[in-house]
């Protein structure tokens, strides 16, 4: 009898806990707080469903995984103890084959499990569209950001963030930050590379990433879905101002888009900037920037 109440003891904390968070799951957490979502608006783009799926998922399945572990070595701890009176070592098993065999089997197929989940997600994240409605390069460069928006023969040269003038530490300009356009529901192809060192192209509400390399084009296929602006970054150590190589990405309407191409086009940036080495477009830290001009 006295085993039976210990056992009740040892499971309360679990089921506690357990009740408290099939309680109620607020926005954030039914998307594993990742950014981008908002309740009864469409998601940014048509990719973060999948990658938010994963996500979600993945911690569904190790947080099972882990409370079943913490609850067997509470169990052991409540219900094994040294009780008062008792001498010497408990008796000694060894090679049991049932639980050696689960804890082998249970391991593998998670990760087989996780592998093919993945890669299936993966595959479609990764597909190229045959025909996209906008192709868009963006060259990453020391400290800023170039767009060719290809299909349109149009391009909008960036510079690095600009300190806001009397604010806090670590403000900027957010008018001078290079911005990147994007038609709501219109498929874009978006050509990836760097006119000097390794970046990283993230937008963190997309919840996907990709390396820029020096003479090597990288390709993202996303079709926008949400009208908003979202901030964007480089995600590779890639120099001293590092910090200040900031982006921001506007999804608008087809006609707000084509408004903004024909702007560039009236401002003279008509053509293609190069995507060929060349160091240091801007000048050093935070001054004015050098010249963009099309050489292709």
């Amino acid at each position: 009898m006295r085993h039976k109440r210990r056992s009740r003891w040892a499971v309360l904390p679990l089921a506690a806990l357990l009740t408290a968070v099939l309680a109620g799951c607020t926005q954030a957490q039914l998307h594993g707080f990742l950014p981008g979502f908002v309740k009864g608006e469409k998601p940014v783009t048509t990719n973060t469903p999948l990658v938010d799926g994963l996500w979600v998922t993945a911690w569904i399945v190790l947080l099972i995984v882990g409370f079943t572990v913490w609850g067997l070595i509470i169990w052991t701890l409540v219900v094994y103890r040294r009780r008062k009176g008792q001498t010497g070592l408990p008796v000694q098993m060894q090679y049991n084959m049932p639980i050696e065999i689960f804890y082998t089997v249970v391991p593998l197929i998670l990760i087989f499990g996780f592998f093919s989940f993945t890669a299936h997600d993966q595959n479609i994240i990764e597909q190229r569209y045959q025909h996209p409605d906008q192709t868009i390069e963006v060259i990453a460069k020391q400290w800023s950001w170039d767009f060719n928006y290809k299909t349109e023969n149009v391009y909008s040269p960036g510079i690095q963030a600009q300190p806001a003038p009397g604010g806090p530490q670590g403000s900027v300009v957010e008018s001078k930050l290079p911005t990147l356009y994007l038609p709501v529901n219109k498929k874009v192809e978006i050509l990836l590379t760097s006119r000097d060192v390794i970046h990283s192209f993230w937008v963190p509400a997309f919840l996907y990433k990709k390396d820029m390399f020096p003479d090597r084009i990288n390709y993202m296929s996303v079709t926008p879905e949400r009208i908003g602006e979202y901030a964007g970054k480089c995600a590779e150590l890639c120099g001293e101002y590092h910090s200040q190589m900031l982006f921001n990405v506007k999804i608008v309407s087809d006609k707000v888009f084509m408004q903004h191409m024909n702007q560039l086009k009236s401002e003279g940036y008509s053509g293609q900037l190069s995507d060929s080495y060349d160091r240091n477009q801007n000048l050093n830290g935070t001054g004015a920037p050098r010249e963009n001009t099309p050489s292709k």
